[in-house]
């Protein structure tokens, strides 16, 4: 047996020596790489803040949830309350800074009554304070000047166009783009009169891509109107306003890559009382679709 194994032993020893004098390269197992990552391009995200008056509390709880996942858009573009909202974001307040701004605000220091007694009235509100408040708010930056390039949405009250406000004073863009008819006198602008933005472009995700956003979250607060009841003369004028916008975002949410619309129910307009509430309902409705903003983000980023 031990002759055997010797034997083996010196034949194995004879061809491993044999392999070593021709030179043949030992085999050698190849080891798995790994597949590297897909490179990831630069996106520039778009966040198109609706409007909806007092529900438009719900854009600051929007906006926390989303800094809190570190998600902190690059334009931001706004119409009506979402303008007002917005501009004090792009100011470079972040979404704690803004609750406190929005829980310290008083009602009064936005509202100027007018005289709706007069003939040449057109709204029971002027307007004044609201821009004010923003320049104010912004320390007299001008929109150019912003620390997020921002954009407000009014509509021209002579052709029916939107405008997108990108230039001049902040305030007075605010003030043009939340001019409600009725509710809030036309802002005189150079040769143009401009009321709400909310007629042309309740949620303007098509201004987001025009400023160069390559993927808008949308946040749509409108109210649905088998929600709400109109009892006074500016409730009926709201919920017009609430109807007619419904089939314009049919359209323009569909540009939108998300769209989150907060709970609000039957909140109204003016219920500056609930902005709590708006606020938490916002960061809810945020979260709840964080999941599907990280995902197509991501996809975004490797296209």
């Amino acid at each position: 047996m031990s002759r055997f194994r010797l034997l083996f032993t010196s034949i194995a020893s004879a061809i491993l020596l044999a392999a070593c004098a021709s030179g043949a390269p030992p085999v050698i197992s190849p080891i798995a790489q790994p597949t590297p990552p897909k490179p990831l391009h630069n996106v520039r995200i778009g966040l198109a803040l609706g409007g909806g008056a007092a529900r438009g509390f719900a854009h600051i709880g929007v906006i926390k949830a989303l800094e809190a996942q570190g998600i902190v858009p690059d334009i931001v573009v706004g119409t009506s309350a979402g303008s007002l909202v917005g501009a004090l974001y792009a100011a470079g307040n972040n979404g704690f800074a803004l609750q406190k701004m929005a829980l310290d605000m008083d009602e009064g220091a936005i509202s100027d009554w007018a005289v709706p007694l007069f003939a040449k009235s057109t709204g029971v509100l002027k307007g004044e304070a609201l821009q004010a408040y923003v320049n104010k708010s912004v320390h007299n930056v001008p929109l150019e000047k912003l620390k997020t390039p921002f954009g407000a949405v009014a509509t021209d009250l002579k052709t029916g166009l939107p405008i997108l406000f990108q230039r001049g004073n902040t305030g007075l863009a605010v003030r043009a783009s939340s001019a409600v008819p009725s509710v809030f006198q036309p802002v005189r602008i150079g040769e143009h009169s401009y009321v709400d933005g909310g007629l042309v472009s309740p949620v303007p995700v098509r201004f987001a891509h025009e400023m160069g956003a390559d993927f808008v979250i949308a946040v749509n607060i409108s109210s649905q109107p088998d929600q709400q009841q109109a009892v006074s003369a500016v409730e009926v004028l709201m919920q017009s306003f609430a109807i007619m916008g419904q089939s314009i975002n049919q359209h323009e949410l569909k540009e939108a890559d998300i769209v989150i619309q907060p709970g609000l129910g039957s909140m109204k307009g003016n219920d500056f009382n609930g902005r709590n509430l708006a606020i938490l309902a916002g960061e809810q409705a945020a979260y709840a679709a964080m999941a599907d903003i990280k995902q197509k983000l991501k996809a975004k980023r490797e296209q």
